[in-house]
């Protein structure tokens, strides 16, 4: 059934990621723990927000900065859900 009511981006990817049912294999699991941005990727984030505390963020920077807003947000539910299915198995065993 589709909502009747607008989902939000956040809504929508947290439905798909369902990070709440730990079914992930454990080699899955392992890796999406792995994922993380490079130290130049984190540097561009905190330049980013610098100047969005400035308020000199343009346009097309807010949007660079969204991007990197959304992708941490797929990388926190991925490993929220490899958490609760490392700890899963862990329990299983």
């Amino acid at each position: 059934m589709v909502p009747t009511t607008q989902s939000s981006f956040s809504e929508i990817l947290t439905d798909l990621v369902a990070p709440n049912a730990p079914n992930l294999k454990p080699e899955v699991a392992q890796w999406m723990l792995s994922l993380g941005f490079s130290e130049s990727r984190r540097d561009r984030m905190l330049e980013l927000a610098e100047l969005n505390n400035r308020g000199e963020l343009t346009a097309s920077l807010r949007e660079e900065m969204d991007n990197y807003r959304r992708i941490g947000n797929l990388v926190s539910l991925l490993q929220a859900k490899a958490r609760l299915s490392l700890q899963q198995t862990t329990q299983a065993n």
